[in-house]
């Protein structure tokens, strides 16, 4: 078996040099085939607040010219125990939600016809239903860790079903998730309504506050999803607006009383050994952050979730 080919060496090519592609890995096409794959997805038409997320692969993969070969907080070289690579972009209409939702089931679907697992960056949240329904196909339905400041299961908004607010009810609706182990991680801030809560329990989802978070601490948050998860296949999607916004400023919809950027990587890191089979990373919208905090907090996130997929390859 050859060798998974990994990043570009940075001692013999600069950081600032070269095509950008997520940490400088080799494209999909430059592989036989690949057990991680990172797909953007440059779509933001689902946006009720401030657009800009189309643009968040492009400043993500620039943000991940700084990550290294080897992760030490989960003692794991990610590129060279897993072959993975940068599939480049899933091109969608931006005038048509309901044709992208069905271009990226199709195209997340192909991707994933041999194996490969994807961790998607987007784009904004609508691209979860469709990265779902494509996991499913394969694994029948998945348990959901839903890391965000909002709840997103609203019904509709403006009367519109296929929204970054509304994924995961319609996923709930179309029988694609283990309602048995779903939960919400970092959600604060005001609501419509108390209904709203009601409604989101009925779905089954637990919710585990950023306030939580901060009073109960990293760990003992991971223990309790790893055993609310069990050995179910799992799907880890993230909004990076989970952060406070001083942490993600570059986002769509911020929200005050977030996560750390600390936080929320020792959550991820707590759930080493989980049957993960694949994640996004969205809502990065570069034009609110002048410094890249938040691409820059966005690539690691990415690099942690390609490093779980590297402990699960081992185990």
């Amino acid at each position: 078996m050859n060798e998974p080919r990994g990043p570009v060496d940075s001692s013999r090519i600069p950081r600032f040099a070269g095509p950008a592609t997520f940490a400088r890995l080799p494209r999909l096409d430059e592989v036989a085939r690949a057990d991680v794959a990172v797909v953007g997805v440059p779509f933001d038409a689902g946006v009720s607040y401030r657009p800009g997320a189309r643009f968040g692969p492009t400043a993500v993969r620039e943000a991940s010219r700084l990550l290294r070969p080897y992760n030490p907080a989960l003692d794991v070289s990610p590129f060279a125990t897993q072959q993975v690579a940068d599939a480049g972009d899933i091109a969608v209409n931006p005038f048509s939600i309901d044709e992208a939702i069905e271009t990226i089931e199709d195209a997340a679907s192909s991707l994933q016809a041999d194996g490969t697992r994807l961790v998607t960056i987007g784009g904004d949240h609508t691209i979860a239903l469709p990265l779902l329904r494509s996991v499913a196909k394969k694994h029948g339905p998945v348990a959901v860790l839903h890391f965000d400041a909002h709840l997103d299961t609203w019904d509709t908004y403006f009367g519109a079903e296929y929204t970054h607010g509304t994924p995961f009810r319609r996923a709930v609706e179309e029988g694609i998730l283990d309602t048995e182990a779903l939960s919400h991680v970092g959600t604060r801030g005001p609501l419509y309504g108390k209904q709203d809560l009601t409604d989101d329990a009925k779905m089954g989802f637990g919710i585990v506050t950023s306030a939580d978070v901060y009073r109960r601490g990293a760990d003992e948050v991971a223990d309790q999803l790893r055993q609310r998860i069990g050995d179910r296949p799992l799907y880890i999607s993230i909004d990076i607006d989970v952060l406070d916004p001083a942490h993600a400023p570059g986002t769509g919809t911020p929200e005050a009383g977030g996560l750390t950027s600390r936080e929320l990587l020792e959550i991820l890191r707590g759930l080493a050994g989980c049957r993960l089979v694949g994640a996004d990373v969205v809502e990065v919208a570069p034009a609110y952050d002048h410094a890249e905090i938040t691409s820059v907090a966005a690539s690691h996130v990415a690099y942690d979730l390609i490093s779980l997929l590297a402990l699960k390859e081992d185990s």
